[in-house]
């Protein structure tokens, strides 16, 4: 359904099709309700919101993901940031799939940080999605940027937003996904002095969040002083937006998310 998905809004991108748009659009429907009856099918099953394991992170990322694309629907002219948002929730839903599976996770020996976790997860979730809305819109920005910059004017161009509005969502979801990876990097660190594993504080995923964050927050004081370009911003977003990458790749490397509380 997916893929079907995929395919039609890659038809319609390439050529004018509103029928392959709606028909796009309507898988998409599906999908989220098939990734709805899943969650409620695990939650019957397990008895709490799965969210523990990277399967569980992975997959409600890309659920995160297709319900941003259907709101992105009632957006005018927004099918390649539909598109690029969707190749990246299939890819990561397939490689989810490949890589890793569904699984509980006792929580017997979380339960002094078991609400920080939680949220932190919750949280951690929700800033990686809708940083990826932002990364898209960056690398968008740059795209018409260059387009218009060399006067190739084509039906694609004819399509997107203006710089304008390109920028202005990528400044909305960077505000978004910024302070809501920050506060949970912060649960995070209160988890880790709550159970006084202090050497935790210097784990690789720490440390590579933090200066993703350190980026983000750098990307609004300098815009807030207007030093720079959007253009630079746009790659300043993605520069931010491939290190909390690298945080999520460190996950292999870092003893934080194998941290049990024992």
């Amino acid at each position: 359904m997916y893929a079907l998905s995929l395919l039609f809004y890659f038809s319609d991108c390439i050529r004018r099709n509103a029928g392959a748009k709606r028909t796009g659009t309507g898988f998409l429907v599906v999908v989220w309700g098939l990734q709805v009856t899943h969650v409620i099918m695990r939650m019957w099953a397990e008895g709490h919101f799965p969210i523990y394991t990277t399967f569980d992170f992975l997959f409600i990322f890309s659920f995160s993901i297709v319900l941003m694309s259907l709101i992105m629907t009632r957006v005018q002219r927004s099918e390649f940031v539909i598109l690029l948002l969707n190749i990246v929730g299939f890819s990561v839903t397939v490689l989810n799939r490949l890589w890793f599976t569904a699984g509980e996770i006792s929580l017997h020996n979380w339960q002094t940080v078991h609400g920080l976790l939680i949220m932190h997860i919750t949280l951690a979730n929700l800033g990686f999605a809708a940083l990826t809305v932002a990364s898209v819109f960056a690398l968008l920005y740059l795209f018409l940027h260059h387009k218009l910059k060399n006067k190739k004017w084509n039906d694609t161009v004819r399509r997107l937003p203006s710089l304008e509005v390109i920028g202005k969502y990528m400044d909305g979801a960077t505000l978004i996904g910024t302070p809501l990876l920050g506060v949970s990097v912060v649960l995070a660190v209160l988890s880790i002095v709550a159970e006084r594993r202090w050497h935790l504080l210097l784990d690789l995923k720490v440390i590579a969040t933090g200066l993703a964050i350190a980026i983000y927050v750098g990307y609004f004081v300098v815009k807030r002083r207007k030093q720079f370009s959007m253009m630079i911003m746009s790659r300043w977003t993605l520069i931010g937006y491939a290190l909390v990458i690298i945080s999520f790749l460190s996950n292999a490397y870092s003893a934080f998310h194998r941290w049990t509380g024992e």
